[in-house]
């Protein structure tokens, strides 16, 4: 098990782009959450096996249709366990 805060740049609010994460999120079995930052970028913290996280982390990089990642970066620590599904924080 792994821990990872993901955070996207570029036009990634307003496209659907957190819940683009919170079903890739699902559909890999993660748990975490995923939220606008005031600095308008996107915030993915999850928790995982290693390789599903970094499946995730792919898939930020494209994002959806509307989006125009700019920038994607990932920063690895130990899990806590403090998640029991992935969901979307407000």
């Amino acid at each position: 098990m792994e821990r990872a805060e993901i955070i996207a740049n570029g036009l990634v609010q307003g496209v659907g782009f957190r819940y683009y994460v919170l079903r890739a999120g699902r559909d890999l079995g993660l748990k975490g959450y995923t939220q606008n930052l005031y600095s308008g970028e996107v915030l993915t913290v999850v928790e995982g096996e290693r390789y599903l996280i970094e499946e995730l982390f792919n898939k930020i990089k494209l994002g959806p249709p509307y989006a125009d990642v700019r920038k994607v970066s990932i920063k690895w620590s130990a899990p806590q366990n403090e998640f029991n599904t992935f969901e979307i924080k407000h």
